[in-house]
């Protein structure tokens, strides 16, 4: 295994990741970080969250763009507001050794006036969500036609939040664009859409942790019982688990609040984030959670969408979803960054045949626990 200088980084680059403790390349970026940094390519990438993809495609972009040039030279989309904030951040502590390149990151749910303004100042990189750059650009308040590299991180993520028509509307913008690098956890039909239609058709393609959606430091367990079981079951469960924080999965709104309160009466610290919740309590909750204060987030699918905590020991499915990728992600917000944690589905017999079709789809084996 080589080291960052190997791969091409350059050494105030590499200052700045041994102060972030980033002292030898994972997987990922050492497969991509040459290839990106050299030419103008397309590059299609499958990997989790979690395995090290924002400096494999930052630190190329970060070397590409040209500080003098007060442009937007390169946009990243992302399909949350946090991993947006996240990303935006990551470029910015890569540089506290360069020259001053400047990130702006743009999302939904913060005002727009706010971001315009910023947005005034030099930026050579933007870091967005499909909706909010939408209206920038319909405002003309962005100009992204000579943005050089466009980068879709968690772009089936973005798709199942249905950004499909924002992300064609915004990759038509920037056809001119030398370099397109798609990141996806899966590659579901639609965006292997977008790949036909937006990526060059001799885009590199890497795969990490090959042939496997689903991260192998998971185990997967299920537990078979009555929907009024579900609870006393849970309640176990957590009981095993002691001080370990994790995310319990819900379908509904309203399973997800009523789930966050049997467990607060139950004295658990606990707290749930569902759709309605307007955007200053979802941050209160999260930041409650990131700081622990919070041992365990009752969340539904939409409202999980972009949460990278680390340390998380377990998911628990308290109901199913509807769709298999979805298993993927819940599952996926465990064992991050190289660690294990456990994946448990707690399953009324309807619900059973869904997770052995899943089981079947996503290959992996779910162990019965009894």
């Amino acid at each position: 295994m080589g080291n960052f200088a190997d791969l091409g980084i350059k050494k105030d680059f590499i200052k700045g990741l041994e102060e972030l403790n980033i002292i030898e390349p994972s997987e990922i970026q050492e497969k991509v970080i040459p290839l990106l940094l050299h030419d103008k390519v397309d590059l299609v990438g499958q990997a989790q969250t979690g395995t090290g993809k924002t400096a494999a495609y930052g630190l190329p972009i970060l070397h590409k763009v040209n500080p003098k040039l007060p442009k937007i030279q390169a946009l990243v989309l992302c399909p949350t507001r946090e991993l947006s904030q996240q990303v935006a951040k990551q470029l910015f502590k890569f540089t506290k050794y360069t020259d001053k390149i400047f990130t702006e990151a743009v999302y939904g749910g913060e005002r727009i006036e706010k971001q315009i303004s910023a947005l005034k100042r030099p930026t050579h990189i933007v870091v967005a969500t499909p909706g909010r750059l939408i209206d920038l650009v319909r405002r003309k308040e962005i100009d992204i036609r000579d943005v050089k590299m466009v980068v879709l991180d968690e772009a089936d993520e973005m798709l199942s939040m249905g950004f499909k028509e924002e992300l064609e509307e915004i990759l038509g913008f920037v056809r001119k664009a030398e370099s397109k690098w798609l990141f996806s956890a899966t590659m579901p039909v639609g965006i292997q859409d977008i790949i036909k239609n937006y990526i060059k058709s001799d885009a590199h393609r890497i795969e990490i942790g090959a042939n496997n959606s689903v991260n192998e430091n998971i185990e997967h367990q299920y537990v078979i019982c009555e929907d009024v079981e579900k609870l006393p079951v849970l309640m176990n469960f957590l009981k095993s688990q002691g001080e370990n924080r994790g995310v319990i999965f819900c379908k509904t709104k309203a399973v997800t609040q009523k789930l966050a309160k049997q467990l607060i009466a139950k004295n658990i610290s606990t707290d749930a984030i569902h759709g309605d919740l307007q955007q200053r309590e979802r941050d209160k909750v999260m930041r409650a959670f990131k700081n622990k204060n919070l041992q365990i987030l009752v969340a539904t699918d939409l409202a999980a969408r972009g949460i990278d905590i680390e340390a998380l020991a377990y998911v628990v499915h308290y109901q199913m979803p509807d769709k298999d990728e979805y298993y993927t992600h819940r599952s996926g917000r465990t064992a991050r960054a190289g660690k294990t944690g456990l994946s448990l589905s707690i399953v009324n017999t309807k619900e059973l045949k869904q997770l052995r079709y899943f089981e079947k789809t996503q290959g992996f084996q779910i162990d019965m626990i009894r």
